[in-house]
């Protein structure tokens, strides 16, 4: 069995990856923070493992919402969708589970401050990275 050798000093790709990259960290984070956001200002009384779990959720819709969207530019509605959810699906949630570590280690979790929100963002960004290096280099898939 032969090893599949991948070139991870190819400039234009990490460039393109990182690109993608940043899209969806865009969308994870809306849902992701905007829900944090949502409990940390309201009076419910919810755990933070549910918080979390809710913004997971939330920031996966709307990173797929906003992919779907970016790609309508280039296909018609359903292949734009199906593309969205097949390509970055591995790519965001560990996008969304890294970030939501780093919040639950660094202010216990559910809790967005000043400087806790960089750090999920850089965490967030770099975790996928190489794996949208990969599926652009061995598979020639991009989301955007």
């Amino acid at each position: 069995m032969s090893k599949l050798k991948i070139d991870w000093k190819c400039k234009n790709t990490w460039i393109t990856s990182s690109y993608n990259t940043m899209w969806c960290l865009i969308g994870c984070s809306i849902g992701d923070f905007g829900t944090i956001l949502f409990f940390q200002l309201s009076n419910f009384n919810v755990s933070a493992l549910v918080v979390m779990s809710l913004a997971i959720v939330n920031g996966l819709i709307t990173s797929i919402a906003l992919e779907t969207f970016i790609l309508l530019r280039q296909m018609i509605f359903s292949i734009a969708l199906k593309t969205a959810l097949g390509m970055s699906l591995i790519s965001m949630i560990s996008m969304e589970l890294s970030m939501n570590i780093v919040d639950f280690i660094l202010v216990g979790g559910a809790k967005l401050t000043i400087w806790v929100i960089p750090i999920m963002l850089f965490v967030g960004f770099i975790t996928p990275l190489p794996y949208n290096y990969w599926q652009l280099k061995f598979h020639g898939r991009a989301c955007h």
